[in-house]
């Protein structure tokens, strides 16, 4: 986890709070699976916040593609990056 800048460890966690972008996502871009992900968000964010963002994605479906409806082809509204 040493090996990612500041800037990707921040994309990492913007990532994972994200409800529709799946946990497969984060892996694809930067070969961090689920634990590691979990791993990750212990390790930076406040025990408070680790405990509501693990209760917040904790069996949420669009965090996990085999979940996910099968329609659903994207990991973010089109709309919400706007630059």
């Amino acid at each position: 986890m040493t090996d990612f800048t500041d800037e990707q460890r921040s994309r990492i966690i913007e990532m994972a709070w994200e409800d529709r972008t799946p946990f497969e996502a984060i892996e694809r871009l930067f070969g961090l699976n689920e634990s590691a992900v979990i791993k990750l968000m212990r390790a930076e964010l406040k025990a408070g916040s680790f405990r509501l963002w693990r209760a917040r994605v904790s069996g949420r479906k669009t965090k996990h593609l085999k979940l996910r409806n099968p329609e659903i082809d994207r990991a973010y509204c089109p709309t919400q990056y706007k630059r």
